[in-house]
């Protein structure tokens, strides 16, 4: 399989999408190539636009509905990516999620968080594929223009045992993780819709950059060095499932037509089961230093840690506030602030250091994508 095989080939196999999608041409222009980022972001505000048409030839959609629906694609097509990443080296290649052929070592490592991670790494990319793709073809079916990023598809793969050699959109080599995660739906006072912060269960993932798959076989000893990627994956899995299942609540209540409404309704929860299931898993990330790097992982059941915000078993929603300090605390999904929700969640995985060696085109598109979801309003055309 050479470079210009990609997940897409995978996804075209499964549900065959419409590739009548955007195209960087199309939408960039030569004054983004050139690197004039405020004139090519205004240029794909109005190509955008113009793409989108009128709610007649969007089957009922409102422009608004179209647009959270594409923002939520294009989030479904990363998320695929780096779960096919992850799939490829510790998780189950077979005729459902193909691609790559496994890493033995550190399979063996990510299973020390669960024996069955593999399955469950498999299973994860098996949804985030079929999302994307039931998210494409209903835009397709009501005349709206489906999202393919396949151009973008550019950064390297792992050389490591197992990995395809095919272009990325994403980068789990560098990552910055926030782990505050963690801390927050254990709190029972604080809610980030309220302005709240919360403390970092792993700070030192926050500080650096961070490979949460083997670079290479090099990366594959020490052992101390190779859990310590393995650890990494799994609080990733938790920061990555744990955005999915705010960003729909949040955007659902920006929708209009019944059936846009449904659609976020029904993927949502299943955003919110996988992150349920990688929560109770970080927690069995083994205490350990990094002899590579120097990155601790603490163990969060014994002083300075534990207790409340910290013990490895409360994985449930701590109760907390919500919508008014004056009403009683509550067991909710933490943030589902609307305002501004879907520039958050690109700006969150920015952060994380996936889109390390991307392109300005690439973030031009996913800047007018996300805040053309947030400009979408109840009830508009």
């Amino acid at each position: 399989m050479n470079k210009v095989e990609t997940l897409g080939d995978n996804l075209e196999e499964r549900v065959k999408p419409l590739r009548n999608s955007l195209s960087r041409r199309s939408f960039l222009g030569k004054s983004l190539a050139v690197g004039a980022g405020t004139m090519g972001a205004g240029l794909l505000a109005k190509t955008l636009a113009a793409q989108v048409g009128d709610a007649n030839s969007r089957g009922g959609l409102t422009r608004g509905d179209a647009d959270i629906l594409r923002f939520l694609a294009a989030a479904e097509l990363i998320e695929a990516d780096l779960w096919q990443q992850y799939n490829e080296l510790g998780g189950i290649q077979d005729a459902e999620v193909p691609g790559g052929t496994g890493n033995p070592a550190y399979t063996a490592a990510i299973e020390v968080l669960d024996e069955d991670m593999d399955q469950y790494i498999h299973d994860n990319t098996d949804d985030e594929i079929t999302h994307a793709a039931f998210l494409n073809a209903y835009l397709a079916s009501k005349g709206a223009e489906p999202v393919d990023l396949d151009q973008f598809r550019t950064l390297p793969s792992s050389q490591a045992t197992g990995a395809q050699q095919i272009g990325r959109l994403t980068n789990l080599t560098q990552l910055t993780v926030d782990t505050s995660w963690w801390t927050r739906y254990r709190s029972d006072n604080k809610n980030p819709d309220f302005g709240d912060t919360f403390p970092q269960a792993v700070e030192g993932l926050s500080m650096g950059q961070f490979p949460a798959i083997p670079r290479n076989d090099g990366d594959l000893t020490p052992p101390d060095h190779l859990q310590a990627i393995a650890n990494t994956a799994g609080f990733h899995f938790g920061f990555i499932e744990q955005g999915g299942t705010s960003l729909y609540p949040s955007l659902a209540q920006r929708v209009t037509h019944d059936e846009a409404l449904r659609i976020l309704l029904s993927i949502g929860p299943t955003e919110a089961m996988h992150f349920q299931t990688w929560h109770d898993k970080a927690g069995n990330a083994p205490p350990l230093t990094d002899p590579t790097n120097g990155l601790v992982f603490p163990d969060l059941n014994s002083p300075p840690f534990g207790g409340e915000e910290f013990q490895t078993n409360l994985i449930m929603p701590e109760p907390t506030i919500f919508l008014s300090r004056t009403f009683p605390i509550v067991s909710i999904i933490r943030p589902t602030e609307t305002t501004g929700a879907a520039m958050a969640a690109l700006n969150a995985l920015t952060a994380d250091g996936l889109f390390i060696g991307q392109t300005p085109a690439f973030f031009a598109l996913l800047t007018q994508l996300a805040q053309a979801a947030d400009h979408a309003r109840h009830g508009g055309r």
